[in-house]
């Protein structure tokens, strides 16, 4: 037999176990190819109304080859190890190590090249539908054109010819340092398989569950008041880190094979076919993987936290706007305001108009505020805040000596909460008044321009607006001292209306502001950074599935004797097949499971600082991921149905 007879052979004899190695290689490939294309493509820095996201794009591809890469080196270990046997096999007939590297980079190159070549088929082919897609989110009113970038395919080939390269010295050393003796036994001597459960291990579980139970804690906790000072926020964030990946290396380590020993010793060894299968084989081989799981699951968690709060940004976007600015137009003088209701009117959109006073005081808070943050430039003594009459705010009357806050930004609430009553100061050049604070109320009532970006707007009597404006400090007021809002009554007009209000040449352009443009800025901004997350999370999601996916293969084919064995014994493909759905359920589910938990609390202690809404983001988030993610476990457990069928 020739030796190309011999890599033809081997192609088609292994094809079988490479298909999901393929597929990632292609996909990722394709990915690559779209991403570096929209990188070239002009639309993405110079047509005018468009974002300029070639940078972003940029460093997104580089994230992108360094996952792809990563796995594909972890992947090619599998094999190369995998493929052991067949190498002594082929020393033992009398091949050179050279001849035998020639046999398997041979195969390997059409493998990987021919994976090159299709992918970047389908790169080109799916570029225009990715175009579309990121315009779609960001907004951008554009057509998607199909087109194709010799920079991108040199790009594309140049990346995986170098990570080809790397792969084969990988491949070189393994086979040159190899002894015939040590192919033979390399893939058993991979896998550790532990028989005892040690004290050591019982309490390494035992202190991994605590240290990701603290790390929880410490993030429920992380921006409730109890942290104030920068330094210690950011030494509490170190520890969280550090305790939840520590403690989710010792849980994979420990605590498991712990909790699993426990329930085998409350069976007093009795256990089923099935937990057999399932409950004896991950208590040893768990703990063997634990260094990858645990970096599988620290990264699956910060692909769903990153893209679970760019998600709460672009859902919330409109909402954020709305709290920014509660008309769809603000102006700051009538002028301005004047002409654009002119421009409405001739075209003949009906619209309300909002006219509010605002003055700038310096408040005392220091009798309301929970606590006083530190590493704030604040003083609150005298805080600057934005004051308003009852008079122009719809539904609210409050008396001569009381105050109510209104439209206080989420996340300045957190580290400066305030109390549900008590006293504040409002100071003049001549006194100091004081009022009766009754609380917190939610609607914004004028532009950000006058909160400071969130600072609680105070709502006075008339009287009490009225002597501050008589004794008003004018070292502190704005260079306006008007809110003037416009609603356009019907929502179908609101789009022609803000047309009209980018074409006027307002006095003060940059102190006017629309809410439509705020949105669609919002969006461009927030959906640039989810599609990018979306898709390296989707990248690293297949390769690493792929990885899982890879690691019960080689398992199932140890284990092939077992169920040889137990088939001879009687029992049917049936019996055998639970007991493994019940293995992949605990080998898939529980570095999913836990890969939600840690992101669960990451978005949760700092998701207001993104957007309005928690639940409705993260849970699609999650839900979309669990699903992708299950396909692997699915496809695991298709091919034991295989190995248990062909093990009699």
């Amino acid at each position: 037999m020739s030796i190309n007879q011999l890599i033809f052979r081997s192609l088609k004899k292994n094809i079988k176990s490479y298909y999901l190695y393929v597929f990632a290689l292609i996909f990722s490939v394709a990915l690559y190819f779209s991403f570096v294309t929209l990188q070239y493509d002009p639309a993405m820095d110079a047509t005018k109304g468009t974002i300029k996201g070639g940078a972003a794009i940029r460093t997104a591809s580089i994230l992108l080859i360094a996952i792809v890469g990563i796995f594909l080196f972890y992947a090619n270990n599998i094999f190369i190890k995998r493929r052991s046997k067949e190498i002594g096999l082929f020393q033992l007939i009398g091949m050179t190590k050279g001849k035998i590297f020639r046999i398997i980079s041979t195969e390997n190159m059409m493998l990987y090249f021919g994976s090159l070549a299709i992918g970047t088929f389908l790169g080109f082919a799916v570029s225009k539908l990715i175009k579309l897609i990121l315009f779609k989110i960001t907004g951008i009113d554009q057509v998607a054109s199909l087109t194709f970038s010799g920079q991108a395919l040199m790009q594309t080939v140049l990346v995986f010819a170098a990570v080809y390269i790397f792969i084969m010295m990988m491949n070189y050393l393994f086979i040159k340092r190899q002894t015939i003796l040590s192919l033979f036994s390399v893939t058993s001597s991979s896998e550790e398989k532990v028989k005892k459960v040690s004290i050591l291990e019982i309490i390494f579980g035992i202190f991994g569950l605590l240290l990701i139970a603290v790390g929880y804690y410490l993030s429920s906790k992380l921006f409730g008041g109890d942290f104030s000072e920068m330094n210690e926020l950011f030494a509490v964030m170190i520890i969280i880190l550090a305790s939840v990946i520590i403690g989710t290396y010792l849980f994979y380590k420990g605590s498991i094979t712990f909790v699993a020993n426990l329930i085998r010793k409350k069976k007093n060894g009795y256990l089923s076919i099935n937990e057999v299968l399932s409950l004896s084989s991950i208590m040893f081989r768990m703990k063997t993987n634990a260094m990858l799981l645990t970096i599988i699951t620290t990264v699956s968690a910060l692909a769903i936290s990153l893209l679970a709060l760019s998600y709460i940004s672009y859902y919330s976007a409109e909402k954020t706007a709305i709290d920014s600015v509660p008309a769809n137009f603000s102006f700051t003088n009538t002028k301005d305001a004047d002409l654009f209701a002119e421009k409405l009117a001739e075209k003949n959109m009906d619209y309300k108009e909002t006219i509010i006073p605002v003055l700038q005081a310096e408040v005392d808070i220091s009798k309301i505020l929970v606590s006083t943050p530190e590493g704030f430039n604040l003083d609150p003594n005298t805080t600057p805040l934005a004051v308003v009459s009852d008079k122009h705010v719809k539904g609210v009357n409050v008396k001569e000596n009381e105050t109510l806050f209104t439209g206080y930004n989420d996340a300045l609430a957190k580290f400066m909460a305030l109390k549900d009553s008590g006293e504040v100061k409002l100071k003049t050049n001549k006194e100091s008044i004081s009022l009766h604070y009754l609380g917190l109320d939610s609607p914004t009532i004028v532009s950000y321009l006058f909160t400071s970006g969130g600072m609680p707007t105070v709502i006075v009597d008339e009287t009490v607006f009225a002597k501050l404006a008589k004794n008003q400090e004018k070292d502190i007021q704005r260079t306006t001292s008007l809110y003037i809002g416009i609603d356009i009554q019907e929502d179908a007009q609101v789009k022609k209306a803000n047309a009209l209000f980018a074409d006027l040449d307002f006095q003060d352009k940059d102190l006017n502001i629309s809410r439509f443009d705020m949105i669609d800025s919002n969006k461009a901004n927030m959906g640039l950074t989810m599609f990018i997350v979306g898709f390296l999370g989707l990248t690293f999601l297949i390769t690493s599935g792929c990885i899982l996916y890879f690691k019960q293969m080689g398992e199932g084919e140890e284990e092939k004797h077992n169920y040889t064995i137990l088939r001879k014994l009687g029992f049917t493909q049936g019996d055998l097949l639970k007991g493994i759905q019940g293995k992949q359920l605990f080998n898939f589910g529980i570095p999913l499971v836990v890969g939600l938990l840690h992101s669960y609390f990451a978005v949760q202690s700092g998701w207001f600082f993104f957007g309005t809404e928690l639940w409705t983001p993260m849970i699609i988030v999650m839900v979309l991921y669990t699903i992708l993610y299950s396909i692997f476990g699915v496809l695991s457990v298709v091919y034991y149905k295989k190995l248990i069928k062909s093990a009699l």
